[in-house]
């Protein structure tokens, strides 16, 4: 039996990697027409430019470059010039030149430039055509002639591509004749004629890039611009000078009459030297120009490489663009002021770690307002001028009071963000993940797990070879900080190409995660006083000079200000910017009096401040602002703000009132982009720790309650179709927000309302009893409408987490609730439609609706809002199903399952060589573990939950971080199939059995193999290790059952008996007996000591599959193929109970944690829950549509996970049967199903999840109603499912066309090729 279930496994196998390969070619070819596209385009583009470039205006930037050259010149050399133009004019006119002397006459274009460009193009044919015909008249031959023809063509051409340099190519055509006519010129200056004729086309573009990074208009390189731009003039005067020089000398008898004798016409080594001298200048600064500009404008160069997918997981990856926000950090402090962080430059400390390689981590330490962001800030700069793009340089910036910037998994997808921006390759490593997640990878509660694998991804990758990495204020992470700082030192272990800057407050938690990096210094500013107060002094200068300019200080009030900050800024930057600030909203006469009355230090001001707020006539608006902010769970817009206030009479949607009213809070709070802020953490903490009495006189909870409050009132005006889109198939990844948002006051409410109805709870005695009637109303009112908000704002799952913090809050209440029932269904219901309300927000109303039991109050409550056009709904349940959760996402059988020693977490391992981490809560998928090469077939967690063993068809064991899902180890060393892998007790040892015959032991930490255990004859098929991690046991095909020391790999035991394969194996919890069973049909029981047999179990009729002892040791449970489940008395061997009603073979059984429950996987498609006392059938878990070939309880005892050939994993509750989640990611395999290969005729169709009709997409399928074979007639629709569930469905076609569309729809034509539909499962008489 066993060579066949491997028979068919490998064929599955190979038919699954047939299809996968097939859509792998079919992939590489739609991306190659789109790079075929993208070529083409391209081309265009570049045809476009060329034409473009080639009818360039007057106002040409290029051009400008050669005229300003000229015109400099001219004023530099004007006799030179004269007698240049002299011939020029003389030669426009169409005169010989002859031999006369020439009369000193200009007609050349002095101002006009594209009538000089005229000019100019006129005189190079003419210049060209002189110099052809003079030659052939001279008869010039060999490299004379080979030389004016080749010069010819290359001007005539660049002529044409560069009419920019006509003023060059003028002077090239005019020198031309001293080739004709070698005699009369020095060789030198032919030579020089050659080297500047050669790089003529060079010298025109060295401008091209200069000109092209001018558009960027980035003002931090306008320096450095206007430095190269200088150094392409200078060398085009050289140019000019060469050529002029050249022409003049050439007609020198007949200009020599107004040319001076400052007009030196010969020392062409010098001349020639010059231009050389200006090259060298030019490549210099060219150099160290494109360097920073590169870096900078490596943006740009990203996009063009990035394919349209790329940009769109770049865009779902950004949350805060940490260049905009450093920005935003020195605008508001009044600019970056280089005397404000020079001196860390020259600190022994910075310079270790900037020049040591063994020093790669710099903690900078302070207290608040002494300037560390400011710091970091300028370092950030100096290294960015000192860098290249080959050293990319990624910084963040947390802020406490920012919820987009203040969490460990922000700090990652800033950093990552940035990285990917100057390393466009690295976004490789996001796309392996996001083409499978999407969105929800950055956004999910998995989030942080997810891009702490792809950051140490990005970390090893070969092509970024160093980079700077630097975190401002770590002590405002405020979510997960120890999560970052443990990142950070363990990037430091695995990557020796990282330097990280971070910066904090001086906190022990802090200090104790990172004092282990013997790479760490540690800059204190505390410790560097003297430096930072010279720091403060020089800004101190730089804020009195603005003040004096901006309010006209006279010298003595100057003074006077100025030795006042000095004396009481006690280093600290941050009290300087706040009296400053005061000082500038202060009338000038007031200035000295009102300067005394702000006390040395931060908490003393911020004391004064607070003062001048409660004195003032707007006080009690003042504290309100402030103490909202202060208790608000992210910064807030004014337009939330506005909604969540109680405003004065006439001024509710009043903007530029509620703005005054908030610059009167300026010592607190700040307007950054219409989104309301604390000025500075400090300001926060002084708030809530030493003004709480002035702020909330009311206490905390008060204010709470008035969020709470108000939230409820602003979310009354929800509704259906918030954004009017009416499609029902509208994705929320196209859906834009509107000009005139209706979301815009309540975006804040609608996910925070209910925290803040729990800070009410938790303050209860304060406030009394919330209004749980209120919380019934708008739950049985609006639930589907919020549902549907939290869609278009991308927080559905923050939606299910507030659901389940006020049910856990109502479950601990003293009183029953009357919302317990009514939350739980509307939980159960968001649960089961995330993935589809998540991507398609109408779908809320249609699929979530229709498909809900019939006995849901949600949808009770909700039937008005069914869809109309769908006039026969499907059959379905009539209350919630078995199963709490579907865990999607395999694309082949589950063959092994386990919950995490916490049960936070659920593993699997799949015939689609994966294994996956799920979350238990959620149903999310947080890793899939890819690296083996063929079905994972059993999993394990440590006994810490910190790794995850797997064991493999494909020879190897490996063992995956839990956290991150990285690859930490792989076993090699079996020669066949790994089946069975655990862990040791305390965690450090893996104990393997494979089809070869052995069992090894490996080390967890390193790998590495300790002990190979040879004796077995035949595969090992289970393996267990005893409670106390001493002894092995091993059951085999080859029917015997072997003890070994774990220490020393002895073989102490051969247990005969059995005269079959045996299947399972496992330890009694005291470590004293074992239990085994085999395809003998029998369970025996061995003493672990002697080994002797000490009970036969008889009585299953076929194949004992699966064994377990019960917590307490005293009983054993069986599972055998001949569909029953059975309880044997450990002692005695007396046979208990057997559990009949199976109808195909229990291939997996597990006693809950307390041992009253046991639990039982079936290949009849269902997991039964059985009472251990009495052996009743408690439960009867459908939901399979394949056989369940591994099942386990949950720490807790509370779920079950259920394992199946169906490529799904279920969480079921243990209580009551229901189906907590459906985990699911990859598409199913479709059976019994072929695909059209035209055009198909009929209406409504299946395209994958989806019904479409007339190729709009109108009702998505959930998973077990999902197509294995469709048929449809005229409005009718039948559904068979691998389930087994038969879905019938009518439409009102007219209804559903009236429909208005406010995004295209998309038909079909290019998608038949995924359109099913099957003759083998017909119900033609169904529909008629």
């Amino acid at each position: 039996m066993s060579s066949i279930l491997s028979k068919l496994k490998l064929h599955r196998n190979h038919d699954h990697r047939k299809l996968e390969t097939s859509e792998r070619h079919q992939h590489v070819e739609q991306r190659r027409d789109a790079a075929s596209s993208l070529d083409a385009s391209t081309n265009r583009a570049t045809e476009t430019k060329v034409s473009s470039d080639t009818v360039a205006s007057s106002l040409n930037p290029s051009e400008q470059l050669w005229n300003t050259a000229y015109d400099q010149l001219k004023q530099r050399e004007p006799n030179l010039v004269d007698a240049y133009e002299t011939v020029l004019s003389q030669a426009l006119s169409g005169k010989n030149l002859g031999h006369q002397p020439l009369q000193r006459k200009s007609s050349i274009e002095p101002t006009d430039i594209s009538k000089r460009r005229c000019q100019m193009n006129k005189l190079i044919q003419t210049g060209l055509a002189r110099t052809e015909k003079e030659a052939k008249v001279k008869q010039s031959v060999g490299k004379v002639m080979q030389k004016i023809l080749s010069v010819k063509e290359v001007v005539s051409s660049a002529v044409q591509a560069m009419p920019q340099a006509a003023l060059a190519w003028t002077g090239v055509c005019f020198a031309l004749q001293i080739f004709i006519n070698p005699a009369t010129e020095s060789k030198t200056n032919r030579d020089g004629l050659d080297h500047v004729i050669e790089r003529m086309k060079w010298y025109d573009e060295l401008s091209r890039p200069l000109l092209k990074y001018n558009t960027g208009d980035d003002r931090s390189f306008a320096g450095m611009h206007c430095q190269l731009e200088r150094r392409v003039v200078h060398l085009y005067q050289e140019l000019l000078s060469y050529l002029i020089k050249s022409v003049c000398s050439y007609y020198r008898n007949r200009i020599v009459g107004f040319l001076r004798d400052s007009v030196k016409l010969d020392g062409w080594d010098g001349s020639l030297k010059d231009i050389q001298e200006a090259e060298k200048a030019f490549h210099s600064d060219s150099s160290a120009y494109n360097t920073q500009k590169n870096t900078a404008n490596i943006e740009v160069l990203a996009q063009i490489a990035m394919s349209t997918e790329d940009n769109d997981c770049l865009r779902h990856l950004h949350v805060s663009d940490p260049r905009d926000d450093k920005k935003r950090i020195e605008q508001t402090k009044g600019g970056l002021l280089q005397d404000s962080y020079r001196w860390v430059l020259d600190n022994e400390d910075f310079q270790r770690w900037r020049t040591d390689d063994q020093s790669r981590l710099l903690w900078v330490t302070g207290d608040p307002g002494k300037g560390k962001t400011m710091l970091l800030c300028g370092i950030i700069d100096e290294i960015q001028g000192e860098g290249s793009s080959t050293e990319p340089l990624s910084y963040f910036f947390c802020q406490a009071t920012d919820s987009r910037i203040n969490t460990a998994t922000a700090v990652l997808r800033g950093l990552i963000y940035l990285l990917i921006k100057q390393c466009p390759s690295l976004i490789s490593h996001v796309r392996a993940r996001y083409d499978q997640a999407g969105s929800g990878l950055f956004e999910d509660t998995n989030a942080w797990v997810a891009l702490s694998d792809i950051f140490a991804n990005m970390i090893q990758d070969p092509k970024l070879k160093n980079a700077y990495l630097v975190v401002d204020a770590l002590d405002e992470c405020v979510i997960e900080l120890p999560k970052l700082l443990d990142l950070i030192v363990r990037s430091l272990s695995s990557s020796s190409h990282l330097k990280w800057i971070v910066s904090s407050r001086d906190w022990p938690d802090i200090e104790e995660r990172l004092q282990g990096q013997n790479e760490k210094a540690t800059l204190s500013l505390e410790l560097n006083a003297k430096s930072v107060c010279e720091a403060v002094n020089n800004y101190v200068k730089h804020e009195v000079n603005h003040l004096t300019q901006m309010k006209r200080y006279d010298d003595s009030i100057k003074a006077s200000v100025q030795e006042y900050l000095l004396l009481n800024a006690n280093g600290t930057f941050l009290w300087v910017a706040m009296v400053c600030q005061n000082l500038a909203s202060t009338p000038k006469w007031k200035t000295l009096a009102t300067l005394k009355t702000y006390p040395r230090g931060l908490n003393p001001l911020y004391q004064r401040m607070m003062q001048l707020i409660c004195d003032s006539e707007d006080s009690k608006l003042l504290k309100q602002v402030i103490a909202l902010t202060a208790v608000l769970y992210r910064p807030i817009i004014l337009g939330e703000l506005t909604s969540l206030m109680y405003m004065p009479d006439g001024f509710a949607d009043d903007p530029i009132w509620l703005k005054e009213l908030i610059k009167k809070c300026g010592s607190f709070l700040t307007i950054r982009e219409s989104t309301v802020y604390f000025v500075h953490q400090s300001a926060n903490d002084f708030i809530l720790k030493n003004a709480s009495d002035e702020i909330f006189s009311s206490g905390a909870a008060k204010v709470h309650y008035d969020v709470w409050s108000k939230s409820m009132e602003e979310m009354s005006a929800l509704k259906r179709d918030m954004y009017g889109l009416q499609e029902p198939s509208t994705s929320r990844a196209v859906v834009e927000i509107p000009e005139e948002d209706p979301l815009k006051r309540l975006r804040y409410s609608c996910v925070y309302f209910i925290d803040h109805l729990l800070a009410v709870e938790k303050c209860f005695e304060e406030v009394g009893s919330c209004d749980e009637e209120e919380v019934r109303k708008f739950f049985e009112k609006h639930f589907l409408h919020w549902l549907e908000t939290l869609s278009l704002m991308g927080n559905i799952g923050d939606g299910i987490r507030a659901i389940n913090k006020l049910l856990i809050q109502l479950q601990n209440m003293p009183r029953p609730s009357p919302l317990l029932a009514l939350l739980e269904d509307m939980r159960r219901f968001a649960l089961l439609n995330k993935d589809v309300i998540e991507a398609f927000p109408l779908q809320t109303y249609i699929s979530a609706l229709i498909f809900c039991p019939v006995g849901s109050v949600t949808r009770q409550l909700f039937k008005n809002e069914e869809p109309e056009w769908i006039i026969l709904k499907p059959i379905v349940e009539e209350g919630w199903s078995s199963c709490l959760q579907t865990l999607e996402g395999h694309s082949n059988s589950v063959y092994s399952v386990a919950f995490s020693p916490d049960g936070q977490k659920i593993v699997s391992g799949s015939c689609d060589q994966t294994v996956r981490i799920w979350d238990t809560a959620t149903g999310s998928l947080q890793q899939t573990l890819e690296g083996h090469s063929d079905s994972v077939v059993s999993v394990a967690f440590s006994p810490d939950g910190q790794k995850i063993v797997s064991g493999s068809c494909d020879q190897t064991v490996r063992i995956w971080d839990t956290a991150t899902g990285s690859l930490q180890q792989t076993l090699e060393g079996h020669s066949n199939f790994v089946g069975s892998v655990a862990f040791s007790p305390d965690g450090q040892k893996i104990v393997s059995g494979s089809w070869d015959q052995t069992v090894r032991i490996w080390d967890t930490a390193t790998g590495s193999l300790q002990q190979t255990l040879e004796g077995h004859s035949d595969s090992v098929v289970s393996v267990a290790i005893s409670p106390d991690g001493q002894k092995i046991v091993s059951g085999s095909y080859d029917q015997t059952v072997r003890i070994w020391d774990t220490a020393t790999g002895s073989l102490q035991q051969t247990l005969e008996g059995h005269s079959d394969s045996v299947v399972s194996v496992a330890f009694s919890p005291d470590g004293q007996k074992i239990v085994s069973g085999s395809w003998d049909q029998t369970v025996r029981i061995w003493d672990t000591a002697t080994g002797s047999l000490q009970q036969t179990l008889e009585g299953h009729s076929n194949f004992v599959g699966s064994v377990a002892f019960s917590p307490d040791g005293q009983k054993i449970v069986s599972g055998s193929w001949n569909q029953t489940v059975r309880i044997w008395d450990t002692a005695t061997g007396s046979l208990q109970q057997t559990l009949e009603g199976h109808s195909d073979a229990v291939v997996s059984v597990a006693f809950s944690p307390d041992g009253q429950k046991i639990v039982s996987g079936s290949c009849d498609q269902t997991v039964r829950i059985w009472d251990t006392a009495t052996g009743s059938l408690q439960q009867t878990l459908e939901g399979h549509s394949y056989a369940v070939d591994s099942v386990a309880f949950s720490p807790d005892g509370q779920k079950i996970v259920s394992g199946s050939w169906d490529q799904t994993v279920r969480i079921w509750d243990t209580a009551t049967g229901s189906l907590q989640q459906t985990l699911e990611g990859h598409p199913a395999s479709a059976h019994s199903i072929a695909a059209s290969s035209g055009s198909y005729p009929k209406t409504i169709l299946i395209n994958r999840r989806w019904v479409t009709i007339n190729g709009r997409k109108a009702l998505w399928l959930p998973y077990s109603r999902r197509s294995s074979c469709f048929d449809s007639l005229g409005n009718g629709l039948v559904i068979g499912s691998a389930s087994g569930v038969v879905t019938i469905v009518k439409f009102d076609l007219n209804k559903f066309e009236q429909m208005q569309t406010s995004v295209p729809t998309h038909h079909l034509s290019a998608t038949y090729p995924y359109i099913f539909n099957s003759r083998g499962f017909y119900f033609h008489g169904f529909l008629k």
